[in-house]
């Protein structure tokens, strides 16, 4: 094994004849994993055949997500962490709470990188067929990139210098029951999961602003449990400030001496505009509502009062517009 950075996005090996997350670094055999595991599944009484929709609007089934993984890397380094997180997740938030945010991050990570992996594959069957080229920006290739090297972390030795890469937050739920359910938005590398009496939201690739955005709301409700209505509304929060935040992180990487430095760039760079785009509370109140369906709020109960979109925190610390 060599410790040089797998960078997929060069030569777009999303083609399944190389590890997904290793690239073909190691020499032993490839197999291909669901990037749901099944103890996963397990937990959330799910067969594996509920279906999920693509960015190309096809329809596969959990058990249909699979990606090329490397034996070697399965064995030695991606089992033993998906052991750990299972361990957790059977304790509930007690369990989860006590995770290392990078280890949450790696999973994590691993799942939404499993998923670009596979709309990647598409996209890239879809030229095939079209004889267009790759209709992708730049800069969402640039994020996926710094992604799949920052999970590598899985399996190198890799260093984030003085800085996290992540927003994570894990909260008590009120409830012990909740069922499985979680999601994701691709575009900004936002995620939530919801199970049993904890949630878990996180940013992959925001060095730790989205959380500072809220740290107000996220003090007032730390050690308390939360209500399935204000976690999904801390939800919506965060998904909505993902969406806002209008920086591109940039990375120096270096390996030495098989060691991965990562080191992160200023944020505010040149620009001398803040780091999220100006909240609106209309616009954010649309994303409450669609987290907010079990419940059949509509948008005009959600934003009756303009200036103070309906909160289930008191008090709200909502962003001043």
């Amino acid at each position: 094994m060599n410790s040089s950075v797998y960078q997929p996005f060069k030569n777009f090996d999303f083609k399944y004849k190389n590890c997904f997350l290793s690239g073909d670094t190691f020499n032993s055999p490839i197999q291909e994993v669901n990037i749901l595991p099944a103890w996963l599944l397990e937990v959330a009484n799910y067969t594996g055949e509920e279906q999920i929709k693509l960015l190309d609007e096809s329809v596969r089934s959990y058990n249909a997500l699979k990606v090329p993984c490397n034996t070697e890397v399965l064995e030695h380094f991606i089992q033993p962490l998906e052991e750990k997180v299972a361990a957790a997740f059977a304790k509930g938030y007690q369990g989860v709470s006590q995770l290392e945010e990078r280890e949450l991050f790696q999973w994590i990570g691993k799942f939404m990188y499993g998923l670009i992996y596979i709309e990647m594959n598409a996209a890239i069957r879809l030229q095939q067929l079209s004889g267009d080229g790759l209709n992708m920006s730049q800069g969402l290739m640039h994020k996926f990139g710094n992604l799949n090297t920052m999970i590598q972390s899985i399996y190198l030795d890799v260093v984030f210098e003085d800085f996290t890469p992540w927003s994570i937050v894990v909260v008590p739920l009120e409830q012990a029951d909740h069922y499985f359910s979680f999601r994701d938005e691709i575009n900004t590398l936002t995620f939530s999961l919801k199970l049993k009496d904890f949630g878990i939201i996180a940013c992959l690739q925001d060095n730790g602003t989205n959380k500072k955005f809220h740290q107000e709301i996220l003090d007032s409700i730390a050690g308390k449990a939360l209500s399935e209505q204000q976690y999904e509304e801390l939800c919506a929060r965060f998904f909505y400030s993902a969406y806002l935040f209008n920086r591109l992180p940039e990375y120096g990487i270096m390996p030495v001496e098989g060691t991965i430095y990562i080191d992160a760039m200023p944020l505010k760079g040149t620009l001398n505009k803040p780091l999220f785009d100006v909240w609106q509370h209309k616009t954010y109140s649309q994303v409450l509502e669609n987290f907010w369906k079990p419940w059949n709020l509509t948008l005009f109960e959600i934003i009756k009062d303009p200036t103070a979109p309906v909160s289930h925190f008191h008090p709200p610390f909502l962003p001043e517009v």
